[in-house]
């Protein structure tokens, strides 16, 4: 009788070690899989991009508005961006819609925001940064502004405005006081990212990018191909590499240092 008891204890703690062994695996694949769903749900948007011009398909979907927060006061789409019956609430297209409008808002507003901080940045350190730059309700938008790729280490994630725990924890963290990702230059893009943590560790690989390397950030008007240029290690208050540089045109990709708290790992990289 004892002799089955210990074999069961055996066989129910062989299956929580393994289980210990296999959920960092597991989970970082749910995470990936949302990420990638992020930024097929972004591609998906732009291909739902409503201008004046589209009579036919505005007439079509029942939409008169111009932009995202009249359409809502009109109550022709829901606040998920769903075109709807006014009558009935309910969804008469199977995809969310984004009006160009908004879109051009959204780019002018991004390029003041970068103006902005210019000559303004202030104290920069890698500890904080929670804030969104912009509100991307505002514009009828998730808060997936771009998306980022490392092809050399099958790197694909959604960049979140705010480098905070909620934005980290399903992909890349746009780091508030920093450039948002334009084609323009006197820019200095800064993203984070989680590493070692458990089941949220997308930039894990950073550090094995090779210099040369390409890096890209597609936002919802251009792709910008950045190439690797130097790995750092830097401490997590050392702010020299992430203000901007007259006349350059940056990207910093920055992660913490397993079992490391007051250093950070930082991948810098050039507009090609």
């Amino acid at each position: 009788m004892w002799k089955k008891i210990l074999v069961i204890i055996a066989v129910l703690l062989l299956l929580t070690g393994v289980g210990f062994m296999l959920f960092p695996t597991v989970s970082n694949f749910v995470g990936q899989q949302r990420a990638n769903h992020a930024i097929e749900e972004y591609e998906a948007a732009i291909d739902n991009v409503i201008s004046d011009d589209d009579k036919e398909l505005k007439e079509k979907l029942g939409i008169t508005a111009k932009s995202f927060q009249e359409a809502l006061q009109k109550k022709e789409i829901d606040e998920q961006g769903y075109p709807i019956n006014p009558a009935t609430g309910e969804r008469v297209y199977d995809r969310p819609v984004i009006f160009a409008a908004d879109l051009n808002k959204l780019y002018q507003d991004s390029k003041a925001y970068n103006a902005s901080i210019l000559y303004h940045q202030g104290t920069v350190d890698t500890t904080g940064y929670e804030r969104a730059a912009l509100n991307m309700n505002e514009y009828g938008l998730s808060n997936v502004y771009a998306y980022l790729s490392a092809p050399s280490v099958d790197m694909y994630l959604p960049v979140y405005l705010g480098g905070n725990e909620e934005s980290m924890a399903y992909g890349a963290g746009h780091l508030f006081g920093t450039s948002l990702p334009l084609d323009d230059k006197d820019t200095n893009v800064v993203i984070g990212g989680h590493t070692g943590y458990v089941g949220r560790i997308f930039f894990d690989n950073i550090r094995y990018i090779p210099v040369g390397e390409k890096v890209t950030i597609k936002n919802y008007w251009e792709t910008i191909d950045y190439k690797v240029v130097e790995h750092k290690v830097i401490r997590k208050d050392d702010s020299g590499e992430l203000y901007i540089f007259p006349g350059r045109q940056k990207l910093v990709l920055v992660t913490c240092i397993s079992g490391d708290a007051y250093n950070r790992h930082i991948v810098i990289c050039e507009k090609e």
